[in-house]
């Protein structure tokens, strides 16, 4: 049986095996690793501020999640693999209700990403920062 989410170092945990997933995916690892480059140590620290925000109520993480998002080239397919890869990475190593919380607060995170990339995709308007 597995224990929940209960500190930085699960959430590292989290982030770390989640993202090492994203960077050997067929479908997601071009754009993780084209936009990231050599700058994976910062964006797994900005992560793991991110989620210790969301899901332990530290809040390490200040900024706007979506902005750096909101010119990918990604569709409904990249967040379905994301959630996949996020979910199982959950399930792997966690269970309780911060891991529920985690779940649904990725598919959320996913939706209403996809639904603004998409907006900004076919409006011709650009994302407030």
């Amino acid at each position: 049986m597995n224990n929940d989410i209960q500190n930085i170092d699960d959430i590292r945990l989290l982030v770390n095996d989640f993202y090492s997933k994203v960077r050997e995916d067929e479908l997601l690892k071009d754009i993780f690793n084209g936009v990231i480059q050599d700058r994976w140590p910062v964006h797994l620290e900005k992560m793991y501020k991110f989620w210790q925000t969301v899901l332990l109520e530290e809040h390490t993480y200040y900024g706007s999640p979506f902005a750096p998002h909101a010119h990918l080239p990604v569709n409904k397919a990249h967040f379905e693999r994301w959630i996949k890869l996020f979910h199982q990475t959950l399930d792997e190593h966690f269970e309780g209700e911060r891991a529920l919380e985690a779940k649904w607060r990725s598919e959320k995170m996913a939706e209403m990403f996809l639904y603004k990339i998409e907006y900004f995709k076919t409006s011709g308007t650009k994302p407030l920062v």
